[in-house]
C-alpha cells in the first residue's frame, strides 16, 4: 500500500489492533483454566469479559478527550509499553481479584490505543487510500480471531493460561519496536478545545453514526455470539464443529475487512456502509431460512457457506463506519472514533443479553429472526442518516484550513 509516509507504520498499527483483539477475545478460550486455577466458578470467571467490555465502552470517549494533547506517536508507543507491562503482570496474578484489576487496566489502555490507531491510519494514508489503510488496521482485529485466539488457546492448554498473557506481552513488544521505528511525527489539529470537541460529539451526524454502529453490532454479532446453538439446532451436530465455524468466520471476516477498505476508496463511505449492512441482513435471512427449511438436518457445508456470506459483510462495515465517524467528527475525529468504538461494545453487550433470552425461548432460528429485524432497522437508520448527512460533503480530519503542528 502506497501512502504519504510509506507503509511500515501500517504494519505497526495492524499489530496494535492484533494484540488488543487477542487480549480481549482470548479470555473466552481460557476460561476453564482460569476458573480451575483460581478456584472460581465459570460464571464468575466470565465476568472478566463483562468488566473488560463495560470499562472499554465507558472509557473510550473519555480517554480520547483526556489524551487529546498527547502526541500521537508518544501515545501509541507509550500505550503499547504499558499494555505489555499489564499483560506480563497478568501472567503473575495469583488471585481472581488481582486478575480482575489487571483486566480493568488492560481495558483502559486498549480503549486509548484502538481509536488512536484508526485515526492515525486515516490521517497518514493518502486521500485515495484512506479506506484501505483503516481496513488494514481493522484487519488486526479479525486476525486476532483467526490466529491470536486459537494460538493463545493452544498455548494455554500446553503451558497454562499465564503463558497466553506472556505471549500477548511479547507480541506487544514487537508492535512497540515497529511503531517506534516507523511511525512518523503526525500533524495534529490544535483548533478545537475540550468544550468544542464535546460539542462536536453531540452533533446529530456523530450521534446517528454511533447509533448505527450500535445497532449493527447488536444484529450483526448476535449470530456470532450464539453460533454454537445455531449450528447445533440447524445441523444436529455437537460442539466439535464450532471451532471450525469460528475459523471460517474469522477468515471470511478478514477478507471482508480488506474488501470493505477497498470499496470505501472506490465506492465511497456511505455506499459501502449501506451495502455491508444489507449484506449482513441478507446473510442472516439466508441462515434463518436454512434453519426453518432444514428441520434440524441441514448440511454442515451449507451452513458453513451461509456463515461465510455473513462474515464478509459483517466485518466489511468496519472500515467505512470508522471512516464515517472521522468525517462526522471533523476536528474531533479521534474522539468520534472513540465514541463509535464504545457503540460497538455497547452493541455487543446488548446482543449478548437480547440473544441470550431469545435462544433460550426460541432457539437458533429465533436469534436469526431478531438479527434480521435489527438489521433492517439498522439499514433504515443509516439510510436516513447518510441522506441527511452524507460523508462525502464533510472532510475527514477537519477543515483544510486548520492549523496543524507535528506531533
Amino acid at each position: 500500500m502506497s501512502t504519504r509516509h510509506g507503509s511500515g507504520w501500517l504494519v505497526g498499527l495492524l499489530l496494535t489492533t492484533f494484540v488488543i483483539g487477542t487480549d480481549d477475545f482470548i479470555i473466552a478460550g481460557i476460561l476453564p483454566r482460569i476458573s480451575g486455577d483460581l478456584e472460581v466458578s465459570a460464571g464468575t470467571a466470565g465476568q472478566l469479559v463483562t468488566v473488560f467490555s463495560i470499562v472499554y465502552a465507558v472509557a473510550c470517549p473519555v480517554l480520547a478527550v483526556a489524551t487529546r494533547r498527547v502526541p500521537r506517536k508518544a501515545l501509541i508507543v507509550g500505550g503499547l509499553a504499558v499494555f505489555a507491562v499489564v499483560n506480563f503482570g497478568t501472567a503473575l496474578a495469583s488471585s481472581f481479584g488481582m486478575l480482575m484489576i489487571l483486566r480493568v487496566l488492560a481495558a483502559l489502555v486498549a480503549a486509548t490505543l484502538s481509536p488512536a490507531a484508526f485515526a492515525v491510519a486515516g490521517r497518514l494514508a493518502a486521500p485515495e487510500r484512506t479506506g484501505r489503510a483503516i481496513g488494514t488496521v481493522a484487519a488486526g482485529l479479525t486476525l486476532s480471531l483467526v490466529v491470536g485466539v486459537p494460538f493463545g488457546s493452544w498455548l494455554s492448554g500446553l503451558a497454562g493460561w499465564e503463558a497466553t498473557f506472556l505471549a500477548v506481552g511479547a507480541f506487544t513488544c514487537v508492535a512497540i519496536a515497529i511503531t517506534a521505528l516507523t511511525l512518523p511525527r503526525i500533524p495534529q489539529t490544535q483548533v478545537a478545545g475540550v468544550a468544542e470537541r464535546l460539542r462536536l460529539l453531540r452533533q446529530p451526524p456523530v450521534l446517528l453514526c454511533v447509533l448505527g454502529t450500535t445497532l449493527a453490532a447488536v444484529g450483526g454479532l448476535m449470530p456470532y455470539i450464539y453460533m454454537a446453538p445455531i449450528v447445533h439446532d440447524f445441523t444436529a451436530i455437537g460442539s466439535q464443529y464450532v471451532g471450525v465455524f469460528i475459523a471460517i468466520v474469522g477468515v471470511s471476516g478478514a477478507a471482508g475487512t480488506v474488501l470493505g477498505g477497498r470499496l470505501t476508496d472506490h465506492w465511497g463511505v456511505d455506499r459501502t456502509l449501506l451495502a455491508a449492512f444489507g449484506g449482513v441482513a441478507a446473510a442472516a435471512l439466508v441462515l434463518m431460512l436454512i434453519g426453518v427449511l432444514g428441520h434440524g438436518a441441514a448440511p454442515v457445508w451449507l451452513v458453513g457457506i451461509a456463515f461465510v456470506l455473513w462474515g464478509v459483510p459483517g466485518w466489511a462495515n468496519n472500515p467505512p463506519m470508522n471512516a464515517r465517524a472521522m468525517h462526522m467528527g471533523g476536528d474531533a475525529a479521534t474522539e468520534a472514533v472513540a465514541l463509535n468504538t464504545s457503540g460497538i461494545y455497547a452493541g455487543i453487550a446488548l446482543a449478548g443479553a437480547i440473544g441470550g433470552g431469545t435462544v433460550d425461548a426460541f432457539g437458533g432460528v429465533g436469534v436469526l429472526v431478531v438479527a434480521c429485524t435489527v438489521g433492517l432497522i439498522t439499514i433504515t437508520v443509516m439510510a436516513l442518516s447518510v441522506r441527511r448527512y452524507p460523508a462525502a460533503k464533510r472532510p475527514a480530519g477537519g477543515a483544510a484550513s486548520e492549523k496543524v503542528v507535528a506531533r
